[in-house]
């Protein structure tokens, strides 16, 4: 017999069908709604269903279940946080299938699965428990950029002394490029008097040359 063997097949494995459905709760509960065909869409709101009454029961017990189903524990923990404040008051039939047309290609009847209610989130108001469950990610990303803005704006300020560090640099070398000429003229001025005595030992050879021939001429 095939009892409790019921829900649709989709021409899929149970394996296929089962990782199918756990993806496309997870998505519903992340993004709030989700586009699919009318078959996918009337399963799911069973398995969608299932995990939000799990989440009002909050027991240990039924958070394990949930997350067996469930692939982001995030998702889990916000659901589980929520549940009794946004569907207490209501005994089942937590969604809505909403009809949006045939989709292109192969016309297939396209539904949109959301939650009751939903038409809060659009309205804007802060308590209600979409609005929070899809901003979780956008205040944990503010959080994030506020510390770092000031990280950015120290940097420069402490790399303001390191550039003028460098600019004085060259002002020290100048001096020494000035004495380099200084040092290349010194030898210039010493040799100056060693080419003047060269001629003076030459006009000394000459008059010592007269002076011996005469000796010889008159011997």
């Amino acid at each position: 017999m095939r009892h409790q063997k019921g829900g649709v097949k989709l021409n899929r494995t149970s394996s296929h069908r089962k990782a199918m459905f756990r993806n496309m709760v997870t998505s519903l509960f992340e993004n709030g709604q989700v586009k699919t065909t009318d078959a996918k869409a009337k399963e799911l709101r069973r398995w969608a269903d299932q995990m939000i009454t799990l989440a009002k029961r909050g027991d240990l017990h039924a958070r394990r279940q949930a997350m067996a189903v469930i692939r982001n524990k995030q998702v889990v923990h916000k659901l589980f946080e929520a549940a009794n404040e946004r569907f207490g008051e209501i005994n089942g039939g937590y969604t809505r299938i909403t009809k949006i047309g045939m989709r292109k290609g192969d016309a297939a009847p396209i539904s949109l699965v959301d939650f009751v209610g939903g038409d809060e989130v659009e309205k804007g108001e802060k308590g209600s428990w979409l609005s929070r469950f899809t901003a979780l990610g956008k205040a944990k990303a503010d959080k994030e950029a506020k510390p770092a803005a000031p990280a950015k704006e120290a940097a420069p300020v402490e790399e303001a002394p390191v550039a003028e560090a460098v600019e004085a640099a060259p002002a020290e070398e100048a001096p020494a490029e000035e004495e380099a000429p200084a040092e290349e003229e010194a030898p210039a001025e010493e040799e100056a008097p060693a080419e003047e005595e060269a001629p003076a030992e030459e006009e000394a050879a000459e008059e010592e040359a007269p002076a011996e021939e005469e000796e010889k001429a008159k011997e």
